[in-house]
Protein backbone atom coordinates (compact mmCIF):
# COMPACT_ATOMS: atom_id res chain seq x y z
CA UNK A 1 0.00 0.00 0.00
CA UNK A 2 1.09 3.63 -1.21
CA UNK A 3 0.81 5.75 2.14
CA UNK A 4 0.48 9.65 1.84
CA UNK A 5 1.40 11.52 5.16
CA UNK A 6 0.60 14.97 5.12
CA UNK A 7 2.59 17.69 7.28
CA UNK A 8 6.27 18.80 7.48
CA UNK A 9 6.82 18.46 11.65
CA UNK A 10 8.51 16.55 14.03
CA UNK A 11 4.98 14.62 14.55
CA UNK A 12 4.77 13.83 10.86
CA UNK A 13 8.30 12.68 10.59
CA UNK A 14 7.39 10.01 13.50
CA UNK A 15 4.40 9.28 11.82
CA UNK A 16 5.72 8.79 8.47
CA UNK A 17 8.77 6.58 10.42
CA UNK A 18 6.31 4.33 12.37
CA UNK A 19 4.38 3.98 8.84
CA UNK A 20 7.19 2.92 6.69
CA UNK A 21 8.51 0.26 9.36
CA UNK A 22 4.96 -1.99 8.41
CA UNK A 23 5.67 -4.79 5.61
CA UNK A 24 2.38 -3.87 4.29
CA UNK A 25 3.44 -0.38 3.19
CA UNK A 26 5.52 0.31 -0.17
CA UNK A 27 6.22 3.66 -0.29
CA UNK A 28 5.66 6.82 2.41
CA UNK A 29 5.21 10.06 0.93
CA UNK A 30 5.36 13.04 2.93
CA UNK A 31 3.67 16.22 1.74
CA UNK A 32 5.71 18.66 2.54
CA UNK A 33 8.29 16.63 4.65
CA UNK A 34 11.53 18.47 6.32
CA UNK A 35 15.08 17.90 5.89
CA UNK A 36 15.08 14.17 8.32
CA UNK A 37 12.01 12.55 6.00
CA UNK A 38 14.72 13.34 3.05
CA UNK A 39 17.44 12.33 4.41
CA UNK A 40 16.25 8.93 5.80
CA UNK A 41 15.12 7.27 1.95
CA UNK A 42 14.15 4.01 1.90
CA UNK A 43 10.43 3.81 1.96
CA UNK A 44 9.99 7.75 2.70
CA UNK A 45 9.71 10.39 -0.58
CA UNK A 46 9.03 13.96 0.15
CA UNK A 47 6.07 15.41 -2.18
CA UNK A 48 6.64 19.11 -2.39
CA UNK A 49 2.54 19.87 -2.43
CA UNK A 50 0.43 21.71 0.05
CA UNK A 51 -2.66 22.60 -1.76
CA UNK A 52 -5.78 21.17 -0.55
CA UNK A 53 -7.14 20.16 -3.90
CA UNK A 54 -3.13 19.49 -5.39
CA UNK A 55 -2.72 16.77 -2.88
CA UNK A 56 -6.09 15.10 -3.70
CA UNK A 57 -5.49 14.95 -7.10
CA UNK A 58 -2.09 13.65 -6.57
CA UNK A 59 -3.50 11.01 -4.13
CA UNK A 60 -6.43 9.68 -6.96
CA UNK A 61 -3.26 9.57 -9.87
CA UNK A 62 -0.86 7.80 -7.31
CA UNK A 63 -3.77 5.62 -5.93
CA UNK A 64 -3.03 6.33 -2.56
CA UNK A 65 -4.58 3.63 -0.41
CA UNK A 66 -4.23 5.69 3.03
CA UNK A 67 -3.55 9.46 3.90
CA UNK A 68 -2.69 10.31 7.58
CA UNK A 69 -3.29 13.83 8.49
CA UNK A 70 -0.53 15.89 10.44
CA UNK A 71 -1.16 19.47 11.73
CA UNK A 72 -4.67 21.59 12.36
CA UNK A 73 -4.04 23.73 9.95
CA UNK A 74 -4.95 21.11 6.46
CA UNK A 75 -8.17 19.73 8.73
CA UNK A 76 -9.15 23.20 9.31
CA UNK A 77 -8.99 23.70 5.85
CA UNK A 78 -11.05 20.85 5.00
CA UNK A 79 -8.56 18.35 3.50
CA UNK A 80 -10.90 15.68 4.47
CA UNK A 81 -13.99 16.39 3.39
CA UNK A 82 -11.95 17.06 -0.34
CA UNK A 83 -10.43 13.19 0.00
CA UNK A 84 -13.34 11.56 1.49
CA UNK A 85 -15.38 13.22 -1.50
CA UNK A 86 -13.40 11.34 -3.95
CA UNK A 87 -13.38 8.28 -2.58
CA UNK A 88 -10.20 8.21 -0.97
CA UNK A 89 -9.60 7.23 2.43
CA UNK A 90 -8.30 9.02 5.10
CA UNK A 91 -7.63 9.67 8.94
CA UNK A 92 -8.39 13.05 10.15
CA UNK A 93 -11.51 14.70 11.00
CA UNK A 94 -13.79 17.04 8.57
CA UNK A 95 -13.32 20.06 8.78
CA UNK A 96 -16.73 20.63 11.03
CA UNK A 97 -15.63 17.95 13.88
CA UNK A 98 -11.92 20.22 13.47
CA UNK A 99 -13.54 23.69 15.07
CA UNK A 100 -13.57 21.35 18.26
CA UNK A 101 -9.17 23.08 18.09
CA UNK A 102 -9.79 25.62 15.40
CA UNK A 103 -12.25 27.63 17.40
CA UNK A 104 -11.41 27.90 21.05
CA UNK A 105 -15.53 29.55 21.46
CA UNK A 106 -16.57 26.65 19.80
CA UNK A 107 -14.90 24.03 21.66
CA UNK A 108 -15.83 25.88 25.25
CA UNK A 109 -19.38 26.15 24.27
CA UNK A 110 -19.46 22.66 22.95
CA UNK A 111 -18.30 21.59 26.61
CA UNK A 112 -20.63 23.66 28.55
CA UNK A 113 -23.49 21.97 26.65
CA UNK A 114 -22.33 18.30 26.76
CA UNK A 115 -21.25 18.74 30.52
CA UNK A 116 -17.80 18.00 30.19
CA UNK A 117 -15.85 19.48 32.95
CA UNK A 118 -13.27 22.56 31.98
CA UNK A 119 -13.07 25.83 32.92
CA UNK A 120 -15.56 28.66 33.51
CA UNK A 121 -15.06 31.20 30.41
CA UNK A 122 -16.14 34.12 28.40
CA UNK A 123 -15.88 34.97 24.77
CA UNK A 124 -15.10 38.69 23.94
CA UNK A 125 -14.76 40.31 20.26
CA UNK A 126 -15.09 43.92 22.46
CA UNK A 127 -11.49 44.78 23.39
CA UNK A 128 -13.50 47.60 26.08
CA UNK A 129 -15.61 44.49 27.12
CA UNK A 130 -12.79 41.90 27.86
CA UNK A 131 -10.72 44.50 29.72
CA UNK A 132 -13.40 44.96 32.23
CA UNK A 133 -14.03 41.16 32.51
CA UNK A 134 -9.99 40.94 33.82
CA UNK A 135 -10.27 43.97 35.85
CA UNK A 136 -13.47 42.09 37.67
CA UNK A 137 -12.23 38.53 37.74
CA UNK A 138 -8.46 40.11 38.61
CA UNK A 139 -5.14 37.23 38.18
CA UNK A 140 -3.85 34.41 37.43
CA UNK A 141 -6.60 34.11 34.70
CA UNK A 142 -5.85 32.67 30.86
CA UNK A 143 -6.47 34.26 27.71
CA UNK A 144 -7.03 32.37 24.64
CA UNK A 145 -6.79 33.53 20.80
CA UNK A 146 -9.62 31.95 18.94
CA UNK A 147 -8.38 30.18 16.20
CA UNK A 148 -4.96 28.13 15.12
CA UNK A 149 -1.88 29.83 16.45
CA UNK A 150 0.68 27.19 16.36
CA UNK A 151 0.09 25.88 19.76
CA UNK A 152 0.79 29.55 20.88
CA UNK A 153 -1.87 31.46 20.90
CA UNK A 154 -2.53 31.26 24.89
CA UNK A 155 -1.18 33.20 27.86
CA UNK A 156 -1.23 32.57 31.53
CA UNK A 157 -1.45 35.41 32.79
CA UNK A 158 -0.14 35.83 36.78
CA UNK A 159 -0.68 39.73 36.83
CA UNK A 160 -3.21 41.47 35.37
CA UNK A 161 -1.66 43.63 33.50
CA UNK A 162 -0.22 40.41 31.85
CA UNK A 163 -3.84 39.51 30.53
CA UNK A 164 -4.68 42.95 29.15
CA UNK A 165 -1.44 43.17 27.71
CA UNK A 166 -2.45 39.43 25.69
CA UNK A 167 -6.18 41.11 24.82
CA UNK A 168 -4.20 44.07 23.21
CA UNK A 169 -1.82 41.19 21.48
CA UNK A 170 -4.49 39.09 20.37
CA UNK A 171 -7.83 41.10 19.63
CA UNK A 172 -6.74 44.94 18.95
CA UNK A 173 -3.55 44.20 16.98
CA UNK A 174 -4.48 41.01 16.25
CA UNK A 175 -0.71 39.79 16.56
CA UNK A 176 -1.37 35.92 15.76
CA UNK A 177 -3.11 37.16 12.50
CA UNK A 178 -6.05 34.25 13.65
CA UNK A 179 -9.79 34.84 12.91
CA UNK A 180 -12.71 32.77 14.31
CA UNK A 181 -14.99 30.76 11.86
CA UNK A 182 -17.30 33.97 11.20
CA UNK A 183 -14.06 36.24 10.73
CA UNK A 184 -12.33 38.23 12.57
CA UNK A 185 -10.52 37.93 15.89
CA UNK A 186 -11.80 36.48 18.70
CA UNK A 187 -10.44 35.61 22.60
CA UNK A 188 -12.11 33.42 25.24
CA UNK A 189 -10.90 34.04 29.26
CA UNK A 190 -11.23 31.67 31.22
CA UNK A 191 -10.61 31.15 35.04
CA UNK A 192 -7.01 29.76 35.78
CA UNK A 193 -7.17 25.97 36.93
CA UNK A 194 -4.63 24.65 39.13
CA UNK A 195 -2.71 21.61 38.95
CA UNK A 196 -0.51 19.32 36.89
CA UNK A 197 -1.26 18.68 33.06
CA UNK A 198 -1.07 15.80 30.77
CA UNK A 199 -1.44 14.76 27.20
CA UNK A 200 -4.54 11.83 26.76
CA UNK A 201 -4.46 11.30 22.94
CA UNK A 202 -7.08 8.94 21.70
CA UNK A 203 -8.05 7.37 17.98
CA UNK A 204 -11.91 7.62 16.85
CA UNK A 205 -13.51 6.41 13.90
CA UNK A 206 -16.72 8.25 14.44
CA UNK A 207 -17.86 5.38 17.46
CA UNK A 208 -15.30 3.71 19.12
CA UNK A 209 -12.47 4.79 20.75
CA UNK A 210 -8.79 3.77 21.29
CA UNK A 211 -6.60 5.47 23.93
CA UNK A 212 -3.43 5.93 23.02
CA UNK A 213 -0.10 5.83 25.01
CA UNK A 214 -0.12 8.50 27.75
CA UNK A 215 1.99 11.04 27.96
CA UNK A 216 3.12 14.58 28.92
CA UNK A 217 4.75 17.52 27.60
CA UNK A 218 6.78 20.56 28.77
CA UNK A 219 5.53 23.80 27.17
CA UNK A 220 7.63 26.15 28.84
CA UNK A 221 11.31 27.68 27.31
CA UNK A 222 13.83 27.24 29.75
CA UNK A 223 14.59 24.55 32.80
CA UNK A 224 12.31 24.60 35.65
CA UNK A 225 8.99 25.45 33.68
CA UNK A 226 10.14 28.83 33.15
CA UNK A 227 9.99 31.53 30.03
CA UNK A 228 7.76 31.90 27.32
CA UNK A 229 5.37 29.38 26.14
CA UNK A 230 5.50 27.07 23.17
CA UNK A 231 4.56 24.55 20.98
CA UNK A 232 6.51 22.07 23.43
CA UNK A 233 10.01 21.58 24.28
CA UNK A 234 9.92 17.97 25.54
CA UNK A 235 8.06 15.41 26.24
CA UNK A 236 7.61 11.65 27.63
CA UNK A 237 5.77 8.34 27.81
CA UNK A 238 3.96 7.29 30.03
CA UNK A 239 3.09 9.64 32.30
CA UNK A 240 2.96 8.73 36.21
CA UNK A 241 0.41 11.42 36.45
CA UNK A 242 -2.52 9.50 34.42
CA UNK A 243 -2.84 6.94 37.26
CA UNK A 244 -5.43 4.41 36.28
CA UNK A 245 -8.12 6.22 38.11
CA UNK A 246 -7.21 9.65 35.95
CA UNK A 247 -7.38 7.34 32.98
CA UNK A 248 -10.85 5.99 33.96
CA UNK A 249 -12.01 9.62 35.00
CA UNK A 250 -10.65 10.74 31.36
CA UNK A 251 -12.37 8.46 29.33
CA UNK A 252 -15.57 8.67 30.92
CA UNK A 253 -16.14 12.25 31.99
CA UNK A 254 -14.34 14.12 28.56
CA UNK A 255 -13.42 11.62 25.86
CA UNK A 256 -16.38 9.31 25.38
CA UNK A 257 -18.66 12.10 26.39
CA UNK A 258 -17.09 14.26 23.24
CA UNK A 259 -17.25 11.57 20.92
CA UNK A 260 -21.06 11.30 21.87
CA UNK A 261 -21.78 14.79 21.83
CA UNK A 262 -20.27 15.52 18.24
CA UNK A 263 -22.46 12.55 17.23
CA UNK A 264 -25.40 14.08 18.31
CA UNK A 265 -24.44 17.29 16.92
CA UNK A 266 -24.78 15.88 13.49
CA UNK A 267 -20.67 16.11 13.56
CA UNK A 268 -19.09 12.38 13.73
CA UNK A 269 -15.31 12.66 15.08
CA UNK A 270 -13.00 10.71 13.23
CA UNK A 271 -9.37 11.00 13.69
CA UNK A 272 -6.56 11.89 16.51
CA UNK A 273 -8.41 13.65 19.26
CA UNK A 274 -5.96 15.56 21.94
CA UNK A 275 -7.59 16.32 25.25
CA UNK A 276 -5.35 18.76 27.29
CA UNK A 277 -5.63 17.30 30.78
CA UNK A 278 -5.56 19.42 34.14
CA UNK A 279 -5.27 17.26 36.65
CA UNK A 280 -5.87 18.65 40.35
CA UNK A 281 -4.21 16.77 43.49
CA UNK A 282 -7.56 15.31 44.37
CA UNK A 283 -7.54 13.50 40.95
CA UNK A 284 -10.18 14.91 39.20
CA UNK A 285 -9.87 16.35 35.57
CA UNK A 286 -11.04 18.98 33.57
CA UNK A 287 -10.19 20.02 29.92
CA UNK A 288 -7.85 22.58 29.36
CA UNK A 289 -8.64 22.14 25.52
CA UNK A 290 -8.71 19.49 22.73
CA UNK A 291 -6.43 19.29 19.93
CA UNK A 292 -7.89 17.09 16.40
CA UNK A 293 -4.24 15.83 15.80
CA UNK A 294 -1.40 13.86 17.47
CA UNK A 295 0.36 16.44 19.96
CA UNK A 296 3.89 17.36 19.34
CA UNK A 297 6.35 16.51 20.48
CA UNK A 298 4.05 14.09 22.21
CA UNK A 299 3.80 11.84 19.42
CA UNK A 300 7.79 11.33 18.76
CA UNK A 301 7.78 9.24 22.59
CA UNK A 302 4.54 7.63 21.55
CA UNK A 303 5.64 6.13 18.06
CA UNK A 304 8.85 5.05 19.50
CA UNK A 305 6.97 2.77 22.08
CA UNK A 306 4.82 1.42 19.60
CA UNK A 307 5.27 -2.07 19.11
CA UNK A 308 1.75 -2.56 16.91
CA UNK A 309 1.35 -2.33 13.56
CA UNK A 310 0.59 1.60 12.69
CA UNK A 311 -0.78 0.67 9.10
CA UNK A 312 -3.32 -1.92 10.83
CA UNK A 313 -4.15 0.71 13.41
CA UNK A 314 -4.74 3.35 10.76
CA UNK A 315 -6.54 1.18 7.76
CA UNK A 316 -9.02 -0.43 11.57
CA UNK A 317 -9.66 3.59 11.92
CA UNK A 318 -10.62 4.71 8.73
CA UNK A 319 -12.99 1.83 7.99
CA UNK A 320 -14.68 2.49 11.59
CA UNK A 321 -13.71 -1.16 13.45
CA UNK A 322 -11.22 0.28 15.81
CA UNK A 323 -13.24 -1.76 18.30
CA UNK A 324 -11.57 -4.69 17.03
CA UNK A 325 -7.74 -3.11 17.59
CA UNK A 326 -5.46 -3.69 20.72
CA UNK A 327 -2.61 -1.72 20.76
CA UNK A 328 1.13 -3.34 22.46
CA UNK A 329 3.17 -1.25 23.85
CA UNK A 330 6.87 -1.24 24.68
CA UNK A 331 7.25 -1.32 28.37
CA UNK A 332 9.87 0.93 28.57
CA UNK A 333 10.18 5.06 28.62
CA UNK A 334 10.36 6.83 25.69
CA UNK A 335 11.33 10.87 26.45
CA UNK A 336 12.26 13.30 23.64
CA UNK A 337 14.11 16.90 23.58
CA UNK A 338 12.97 19.29 21.19
CA UNK A 339 16.22 21.48 20.06
CA UNK A 340 14.91 24.88 18.87
CA UNK A 341 16.42 27.59 16.76
CA UNK A 342 18.11 30.87 18.25
CA UNK A 343 15.36 33.21 18.55
CA UNK A 344 12.53 30.96 19.18
CA UNK A 345 9.57 30.85 20.23
CA UNK A 346 9.53 34.76 19.25
CA UNK A 347 11.64 35.31 16.22
CA UNK A 348 13.47 31.82 15.12
CA UNK A 349 16.73 32.55 13.12
CA UNK A 350 16.49 30.54 9.86
CA UNK A 351 19.79 29.41 7.60
CA UNK A 352 22.06 28.10 10.44
CA UNK A 353 23.76 24.57 9.49
CA UNK A 354 23.04 21.53 11.34
CA UNK A 355 25.75 18.81 12.31
CA UNK A 356 26.88 16.00 14.23
CA UNK A 357 23.54 14.23 13.69
CA UNK A 358 23.79 10.59 14.91
CA UNK A 359 22.29 7.19 12.96
CA UNK A 360 19.42 6.03 14.36
CA UNK A 361 20.10 3.15 16.70
CA UNK A 362 17.68 0.50 18.42
CA UNK A 363 16.63 3.42 21.61
CA UNK A 364 17.27 6.67 19.92
CA UNK A 365 15.98 8.31 16.78
CA UNK A 366 16.09 12.22 16.48
CA UNK A 367 13.42 12.91 14.43
CA UNK A 368 13.18 16.45 12.49
CA UNK A 369 10.69 19.54 12.36
CA UNK A 370 11.77 22.68 11.23
CA UNK A 371 15.03 21.72 8.81
CA UNK A 372 15.42 21.14 5.08
CA UNK A 373 18.07 19.91 2.88
CA UNK A 374 20.66 22.43 1.31
CA UNK A 375 22.89 21.40 -1.29
CA UNK A 376 22.53 17.86 0.88
CA UNK A 377 23.43 19.64 3.75
CA UNK A 378 20.32 19.72 6.55
CA UNK A 379 19.37 23.42 7.78
CA UNK A 380 17.28 24.88 10.00
CA UNK A 381 14.28 26.25 8.34
CA UNK A 382 11.34 26.83 11.75
CA UNK A 383 11.50 27.25 15.67
CA UNK A 384 11.45 23.75 16.99
CA UNK A 385 14.49 21.91 14.61
CA UNK A 386 14.88 17.89 16.16
CA UNK A 387 13.30 16.17 18.92
CA UNK A 388 15.86 13.77 19.85
CA UNK A 389 14.22 10.85 21.51
CA UNK A 390 15.11 8.04 23.55
CA UNK A 391 14.02 4.28 25.42
CA UNK A 392 15.01 3.04 28.56
CA UNK A 393 14.08 1.41 31.50
CA UNK A 394 13.03 4.37 33.45
CA UNK A 395 12.48 8.08 33.15
CA UNK A 396 15.86 9.06 34.39
CA UNK A 397 17.43 6.51 32.27
CA UNK A 398 15.69 7.63 29.15
CA UNK A 399 17.26 11.29 30.10
CA UNK A 400 20.42 10.31 30.65
CA UNK A 401 20.40 8.78 27.03
CA UNK A 402 19.05 11.59 25.57
CA UNK A 403 20.90 13.92 26.34
CA UNK A 404 24.10 11.84 25.74
CA UNK A 405 22.78 11.49 21.81
CA UNK A 406 22.21 15.43 21.92
CA UNK A 407 25.32 16.43 23.00
CA UNK A 408 27.11 15.05 19.35
CA UNK A 409 24.54 17.25 17.68
CA UNK A 410 25.16 21.30 16.81
CA UNK A 411 24.04 24.08 15.33
CA UNK A 412 24.84 28.04 15.69
CA UNK A 413 22.16 29.37 18.54
CA UNK A 414 20.55 25.89 19.22
CA UNK A 415 19.07 26.12 22.53
CA UNK A 416 17.65 23.11 24.93
CA UNK A 417 15.77 22.25 28.31
CA UNK A 418 18.38 20.34 30.19
CA UNK A 419 15.71 18.93 32.84
CA UNK A 420 13.00 17.51 30.33
CA UNK A 421 11.01 14.95 33.01
CA UNK A 422 11.81 16.17 35.64
CA UNK A 423 8.49 16.21 37.05
CA UNK A 424 7.92 12.10 36.68
CA UNK A 425 11.11 11.60 38.44
CA UNK A 426 10.45 14.09 41.05
CA UNK A 427 6.87 12.38 41.65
Amino acid sequence: MKILVIGGGGREHALAWKLAQSPKSTKVFVAPGNGGTALAGGKLENLALTDVVALREWAQAEKIGLTVVGPEAPLAAGVVDEFRAHGLKVFGPTKAAAQLESSKAFSKAFMARHGIPTAAYETFSDPALAHAYIDRLGAPIVVKADGLAAGKGVVVALTAQEAHDAVDFMLVDNKYGVSHNDGGARVVIEEFLEGEEASFIVLCDGKNVLALATSQDHKRLKDGDEGPNTGGMGAYSPAPVVTADVHARAMREIILPTIRGMERDGIPFTGFLYAGLMIDPTGHVKTLEFNCRMGDPETQPIMMRLKSDLVDVMAAAVDGKLDQVELEWDRRTALGVVMAAHGYPEAPRKGDVITGLPAETDDAMVFHAGTALVNGQPQVTGGRVLCVTALADSVKQAQVRVYDVARSIHFDGMQYRRDIGFRAIKS
